[in-house]
């Protein structure tokens, strides 16, 4: 096993001063320079992976099959700004009475980035690719259980070409991060966590008037309509919901269902579960790992003794092999609104199946929690599908599929699911000072 310490506060104040010094030379770097060190992250990552994937399923669960998976996105996506990061940057001219009006795209600074275990590539990579083709550099406080991973990430950088300073990680704690936001020469905050923590770093950088995007909880709902394929759309929901073995933001957690179909669904959905494979995640034959802490799995078995003790039917599948942090998936039938599983946000295998009759029952299902991050409307009738989505309070709708984050477009929630969007250009705008330029006679 190995040991890591925390940095000392002079040697993280160092590390922030280091990247202060790196922003003031990268941000002149012209932008095809940047891209094209962009370019080559991706094909260490692709040359790298199987070392990175397996770090991540060592550290915190995740099946290997996932792990390289998400290195493999992660390429796509520093491929996907190494070609489109200079057409995104450049000046936007508007026509107006001055001689000539333009908009530039600068870079805002050191960003400072807290990010979570469950998608521990991924979730650094989709906020660190487009800062730092953007002119910025970045601090990363990763997850407290992944900390081989977040050395991983900067060696990562560093192989590829990246000046020292431009990305760097930080091993550190919730009350450095902290003081750091608090810090002048950190200029804006990014933070993928949980509702608590993102009330916390919105306090820390309001009071110091700092750009902030804020990616938070989901209770995302997967809506059946009475003519969707369900079969389809049965299937489809299994795997919406076992993400990560349902560790994900934006795996479907409320599945909302027409009565007319909803014992169907539920077939189609229990036999997709009974086909995924719980177990070692070093197994390549393996869909679910173990739950990644204790505090997870323990307040998952609360939750569903909770819709136990007021009703619901459990209908569990499956089991893992025994030791370990391994939760069987489950459908909850017949839950009620008070119930934990609906009001909270559920971070594992559990699936409550809520019957309605109609759209709008359906609709109001669906808009009836805190959360607004995705959403997912299932019908052959798209232009019926449609009207349901733009109803529906969620910052991605997914009809006739499961919502799955995609570099080419923007991906961030409303409600209690955050503020602020990442990927695609508007990723990339996120930490940029867009500032206008008015030319006169």
């Amino acid at each position: 096993m190995e040991e890591f310490s925390l940095l000392t506060e002079r040697q993280t104040n160092g590390a922030v001063e280091k990247a202060r010094r790196a922003f003031t030379a990268w941000r002149t770097v012209p932008v095809a320079e940047r891209a094209a060190a962009v370019k080559r992250l991706a094909d260490h990552l692709r040359t790298e992976k199987r070392h990175y994937a397996e770090l991540m399923t060592r550290e915190m669960g995740k099946p290997i099959k996932d792990a390289l998976a998400e290195v493999d996105k992660c390429a796509w996506l520093s491929e996907y700004y190494a070609l489109n990061a200079e057409r995104f940057l450049q000046p936007e001219h508007i026509k107006t009475e001055a001689k000539k009006s333009y908009v530039l795209f600068q870079p805002l600074g050191v960003v400072l980035a807290i990010m979570p275990w469950n998608f521990p590539f991924w979730q650094a990579f989709r906020f660190g690719v487009p800062a730092v083709a953007a002119g910025n550099t970045v601090l990363l406080k990763h997850a407290s259980n992944v900390p081989a991973t977040a050395i991983a990430l900067e060696t990562a950088f560093r192989a590829a070409g990246f000046p020292e300073g431009v990305f760097t990680t930080l091993l550190i704690d919730v009350k450095q991060a902290l003081r750091l936001i608090d810090e002048d020469l950190v200029d804006a905050v990014s933070l993928t966590g949980s509702n608590r923590a993102g009330e916390e770093v919105g306090a820390h950088a309001g009071r110091k008037i700092k750009k902030l995007v804020l990616e938070l909880g989901g209770s995302d709902p997967f809506v059946v309509l009475d003519d969707a394929d369900v079969e389809l759309a049965g299937r489809t929901a299994a795997k919406a919901r076992m993400i990560n073995a349902g560790q994900s933001c934006i795996a479907a957690k409320r599945f909302i269902v027409m009565e007319s179909v909803a014992e169907e669904f539920t077939k189609h959905f229990l036999a997709q579960l009974r086909e995924l494979k719980i177990g070692d995640p070093m197994d390549e034959t393996t869909d679910i790992g173990p739950m990644a802490r204790k505090d997870i799995f323990d307040g998952l078995n609360k939750q569903l003794s909770d819709a136990r003790a007021k009703g619901a039917e459990i209908v569990q599948v499956g089991q893992g092999p025994g030791k370990g942090l391994f939760f069987a998936p489950c459908a909850v039938l017949r839950p009620l609104p008070n119930m934990k599983v609906l009001t909270e946000e559920v971070f594992g295998p559990i699936a409550p199946i809520i019957v309605v009759k109609t759209d709008d029952e359906a609709v109001d299902a669906a808009n009836d929690t805190e959360y607004g991050l995705g959403a997912a409307v299932w019908s052959r009738n798209i232009e019926r599908a449609e009207g349901v989505a733009a109803r529906i309070e969620a910052g991605a709708i997914a009809i006739n599929d499961m919502v799955k984050s995609d570099p080419r477009l923007p991906f961030g929630g409303v409600k209690k699911s955050g503020v602020g969007r990442e990927l695609s250009h508007y990723g990339l705008k996120e930490f940029v000072n867009i500032k206008t330029v008015v030319v006169k006679e």
